[in-house]
């Protein structure tokens, strides 16, 4: 029994830990690790529901339920709260997009592979089979949603609006999801074949996005603290940004075009020290406190408001405020 229990349960936390580890960034934030943690629980107790009530009154058989219906409905549970993190801005990279997304399904797999122990362990002593689920199931259940949450946010930096993100990435969790419930092949060439596709697909993934992400902040560091260094010199006007700004004047009022100023002014400050942060902890060094840094937070809120949407949509572009960089905030939210 203590092997079943350690073969089914205890492998996809070891790869969601190896996953951590491979976080040199440090992006990932342990509330909401623990709150994605937590819906696997949740969604795996309603998908048997709504699965049971499904298959009840459908009239399909088992095992048609199991490769063509089954993953959407558990896909769809799964894959929200990833949704919802993102369109909240709370994920801001690939990286972060699949830890949450496989810690998701590992929580939902530990549920579903505990609940078989619990009803069936002790009338099957097929080895293999909890092997299968520990090593193939499970890793899939993980795999899925955190290929979700990286082909999300993939579309996304590549400026798709979240509508075909979100249907690039819950149409390919569903057909790989479909396809492993189809038992095409054996149970344990599937296993294998997920213990070698989704450990290497993450490193791959994890690597690349890293370098990218280390290239936006060399880049995106310099250029902001050049041209915050242009603004409180007082040469501003002389960049094609500050231009961009003087030329605002004929369609907004003077009030409103000084507040884009400050608003630039404390984005700048606040996105450098984002940055920063993000450089501290990829060295594993302490990140100082800043007892002025809320005040700050609450200051940019304020000044967007005060400028309007339409001044906040004219100076977007100038700022290159994306997904990743509306993320930076919510970084600083969490200091």
């Amino acid at each position: 029994m203590v092997i079943k229990v350690f073969v089914s349960l205890i492998p996809v936390f070891l790869f969601l830990i190896m996953l951590l580890y491979l976080d040199s960034l440090k992006l990932v934030s342990k509330t909401l690790l623990m709150i994605c943690l937590a819906w696997g629980l949740v969604s795996s107790g309603i998908s048997f529901f709504l699965n049971t009530y499904l298959i009840n009154h459908l009239g399909v058989s088992f095992d048609s339920y199991s490769g063509f219906i089954a993953p959407f409905v558990e896909e769809l549970l799964k894959c929200g709260m990833v949704w919802l993190l993102i369109k909240r801005n709370k994920i801001g990279f690939m990286i972060d997009g699949a830890i949450y997304g496989f810690s998701i399904g590992a929580a939902f797999s530990f549920a579903e592979n505990l609940f078989y122990l619990t009803q069936y362990a002790g009338d099957d002593n097929n080895l293999m089979i909890w092997i299968t689920r520990g090593f193939g199931t499970a890793i899939m259940h993980g795999g899925t949603t955190a290929i979700f949450g990286i082909l999300c946010m993939s579309a996304l930096n590549r400026q798709s609006n979240l509508g075909v993100a979100t249907g690039s990435g819950i149409l390919a969790a569903v057909i790989i999801h479909g396809i492993f419930n189809q038992f095409l092949v054996s149970p344990l060439v599937s296993t294998v074949i997920i213990i070698l596709l989704v450990p290497l697909s993450c490193i791959f993934i994890f690597n690349s996005n890293e370098r990218s992400i280390r290239k936006w902040l060399e880049l995106e560091f310099d250029s902001e603290v050049s041209m915050l260094r242009m603004i409180r010199k007082g040469q501003f006007s002389q960049t094609k940004t500050g231009r961009f700004l003087v030329s605002l004047n004929a369609h907004f009022p003077g009030e409103v075009v000084l507040d884009m100023y400050c608003f630039i002014s404390l984005y700048l400050e606040l996105s450098i020290k984002a940055k920063s942060i993000m450089m501290l902890k990829e060295n594993d060094m302490a990140v100082p406190s800043d007892p002025d840094l809320p005040d700050k937070l609450r200051e940019l809120k304020a000044v967007k408001k005060s400028i309007g949407r339409g001044g906040y949509l004219a100076i977007a572009p100038v700022l290159r405020m994306n997904r990743k960089d509306l993320w930076k905030l919510y970084l600083l939210e969490k200091v």
